[in-house]
């Protein structure tokens, strides 16, 4: 890990840390298993951020002003929340076209974010077909 996002991990709230730390190796496990090549870790906009040669860049952040909630980022302009929200509606609650909002008080839903995460990951191959391929 780069030494300014674990700078950024040890920042957080430990039971955020926990949860971002999570979903960091649901990323890392996700590459892994899809052989979607190198992994590009650093801060964007502050933020842990992640990026594979043909998917989008992934960011993810817990504020003190929402201190309930972490999100995970998306570039806005794809069809990617747009796409989240038409599948899981029913499970994320979403900021306009660019993040799920997690509550920390609820369980991680972990198939679906995976799966959001796998579309992610894979978006440029997959930005072309109806919901994604999804």
């Amino acid at each position: 890990m780069e030494q300014g996002v674990e700078d950024k991990f040890q920042q957080y709230p430990e039971n955020v840390k926990v949860i971002l730390l999570l979903i960091r190796q649901w990323i890392l496990d996700i590459i892994e298993q899809e052989r979607l090549g190198e992994l590009e870790e650093t801060l964007k906009w502050g933020q842990p951020s992640y990026l594979v040669k043909n998917g989008s860049t992934i960011r993810m952040d817990w504020s003190a002003k929402d201190p309930d909630e972490v999100y995970i980022f998306f570039i806005c302009n794809t069809k990617l929340v747009d796409t989240f929200r038409e599948l899981y509606s029913d499970t994320f609650i979403f900021q306009g076209n660019r993040a799920i909002v997690l509550p920390l008080d609820k369980s991680l839903p972990k198939e679906k974010l995976r799966h959001c995460l796998l579309l992610a990951l894979n978006y440029h191959r997959l930005k072309t077909l109806p919901l994604l391929g999804a």
